[in-house]
């Protein structure tokens, strides 16, 4: 009997998967962070004989070369990926025997789309398919986004991504589980997805790439593609290279002054509590992103590649997950990290750092009061209505246009709060007056305050 285990990788909005048989596995898009699969071969008590990748990913760092190197796997990666390290190169029409003795086959079907060289992998259990391993091509009600290779490809892949989709479904059962990598909140889907599983058979009536024709699809899919992670402009070459082997152990442990040198050599320090807790009190100078919000991707996003991070956590617990978390998107070892609380990371003689928080009506009640609006949403989200007379500044771009926030006490918002607190703090950091709106948008016109999409 199969089996397919699921992996989830929620601050990346990614999954993998193990799949296989009694005594046999195959880890599909592994995170970097290996120890969980193993785990869960271990929990099922097979060995893993096969590793796979349905394309060189952009936005994390695979696991897969350093598992097949430890497991002794044949590692699996499209034929025409191009890559500096030893592989199994995969071709259209593969396959590979994963269990003999359950007769689980894994077949490889060329769908391109997401990257030139995307593969997806079918499943089949004594000759039939039971499930399709489809990475960045078919999602839960879209596709992979075609933009993350080359701009000039970017209408050329939105077009194979429609062919592969239809390739999909002409191939395979209706029944058939489909199991994509991305989807789940990851910036690599061309839309948010909504659900947790489908099928080949409920994909043909939701699927937008099945539901409506080539030039409509390519059309509507780039119009609405969105802003890309910086940080992915390193994802590939990274995995393409062959990642190093990632290392967990505590980062050396800083003190106040260190923290505060650190800080005065431009270093950034990063708080990891959450947001009501760092308002409260916090390290001048240091940057708030929740341990339990998208830590990854926003860190990744916003801080100069290569530079410096010191990680503040309130628990060994939260700073170990925050240093699994910070890993996957090649940020390998934090220059240094402490627990605590910021009246141990403060100098002798200093006090921590604060800022107030409140709601929309809040904002509401002093907007005679001459404040600045900051809208750090995107652009996609803006678009669907803004406070009047705000300055939008998206996220991601904030910490090198500080400089265009008007004068006066700033109110920054966002859709719900975790992003406005990563903007007050730098803007904190910076010396400005803030407030930090935590309060959904839908608030906004319940508060009264003016919007306007013109």
């Amino acid at each position: 009997m199969f089996f397919v285990d699921t992996i989830e990788l929620e601050g990346l909005g990614n999954r993998s998967y193990l799949a296989g048989g009694e005594s046999a596995a195959v880890a599909v898009d592994p995170p970097r962070d290996i120890d969980q699969v193993l785990a869960a071969a271990a929990r099922r008590g097979v060995r893993i004989s096969h590793v796979v990748e349905t394309h060189i990913h952009n936005d994390y760092v695979t696991g897969g070369l350093e598992l097949a190197r430890i497991t002794g796997a044949r590692y699996l990666v499209p034929a025409g990926a191009n890559v500096t390290f030893d592989r199994v190169p995969v071709a259209d029409g593969d396959t590979a025997d994963i269990d003999p003795g359950g007769e689980v086959v894994l077949r490889a079907i060329a769908t391109p789309g997401h990257t030139p060289h995307h593969t997806s992998y079918a499943l089949h259990e004594a000759g039939r398919a039971r499930a399709v391993f489809t990475g960045g091509s078919l999602l839960i009600g879209t596709v992979g986004r075609p933009d993350l290779v080359e701009p000039r490809l970017t209408e050329e892949l939105a077009r194979a991504q429609h062919a592969s989709a239809h390739r999909l479904v002409s191939d395979l059962p209706d029944e058939t589980q489909v199991l994509p990598t991305h989807g789940f909140g990851s910036f690599c889907s061309a839309v948010q997805s909504e659900g947790e599983e489908t099928t080949i058979g409920k994909e043909k009536g939701a699927n937008t790439a099945l539901t409506v024709d080539v030039n409509t699809f390519v059309a509507d899919l780039l119009a609405g593609l969105g802003d890309v992670p910086g940080y992915y402009a390193h994802m590939g070459p990274a995995n393409a290279e062959g990642p190093a082997p990632l290392d967990l152990t505590p980062p050396a442990v800083a003190d106040a002054d260190e923290i505060a040198a650190r800080l005065a050599a431009g270093e950034w320090v990063v708080d990891l509590r959450n947001r009501v807790a760092f308002a409260e009190g916090h390290v001048a100078g240091s940057f708030n992103f929740e341990a339990d919000g998208k830590l990854a991707t926003y860190l990744a996003w916003m801080i100069p590649w290569g530079k410096p991070v010191t990680l503040l956590a309130e628990s060994a617990e939260q700073l170990a997950e925050a240093q699994r978390e910070v890993v996957r998107v090649g940020i390998d070892r934090p220059a240094a990290a402490t627990t605590g609380t910021p009246a141990d990371w403060v100098p002798a003689g200093q006090s921590p750092a604060s800022f107030p928080r409140s709601t929309f009506a809040g904002l509401a009640a002093h907007r005679g009061d001459g404040v600045v609006v900051l809208d750090v949403r995107r652009d996609a989200e803006r678009a669907g209505g803004w406070i009047e007379g705000s300055v939008h500044i998206p996220i991601h771009e904030l910490h090198g246009r500080l400089a265009e926030v008007p004068p006066g006490t700033v109110w920054v918002h966002c859709a719900g709060g975790l992003r406005a607190a990563i903007a007050a703090s730098l803007m904190d950091a910076s010396g400005r007056d803030v407030v930090a709106v935590d309060d959904g948008f839908g608030a906004a016109a319940d508060a009264g305050l003016p919007l306007t999409t013109c």
